[in-house]
């Protein structure tokens, strides 16, 4: 498995989980324990993401540029995240900021499936993708265990 396809299936879980929750309804059950597995998700996936993929882009002039906007990609859905969480479940700008989120991460997911990883997949050695792979899901493993 090389470290694209280890991040597409975690994006499908993150794209999956944020469909449900923007169909939640109120200051409900359902409602926080699916946003408490999207903010764990994105947070576990950005973390492991960043220091298996993006700091060896980072190294190489082709893709530095592309790393580095994803990162920053990452502060806003933080930011993002901040938001929702300062603000009531009840509240009807709730989904609001739900649905930015889902807009956010999904336009994220998709510019790096369909312009991250050719350039990366150009820049990173074969040996090496295999071995990110590995990296990125012992890290996730930790995150999620933590």
């Amino acid at each position: 498995m090389t470290i694209f396809e280890a991040l597409r299936k975690d994006h499908d879980i993150q794209r999956d989980l944020l469909a449900q929750l923007v169909e939640t309804h109120g200051d409900s059950e359902e409602r926080d324990s699916l946003y408490q597995q999207v903010r764990a998700e994105l947070h576990y996936h950005a973390a492991a993401e960043e220091r298996s993929l993006y700091i060896p882009m980072m190294a190489i002039d082709l893709t530095q540029e592309k790393a580095r906007h994803s990162v920053a990609e990452h502060h806003e859905i933080d930011e993002l995240l901040e938001l929702l969480d300062e603000t009531e479940y009840s509240a009807t700008h709730w989904l609001t900021h739900a649905k930015q989120l889902q807009h956010l991460v999904t336009h994220h997911l998709d510019e790096e499936e369909q312009e991250v990883f050719q350039l990366a997949g150009r820049g990173l050695e074969d040996k090496q993708k295999t071995s990110l792979a590995s990296e990125y899901q012992q890290e996730m493993k930790r995150q999620r265990s933590a």
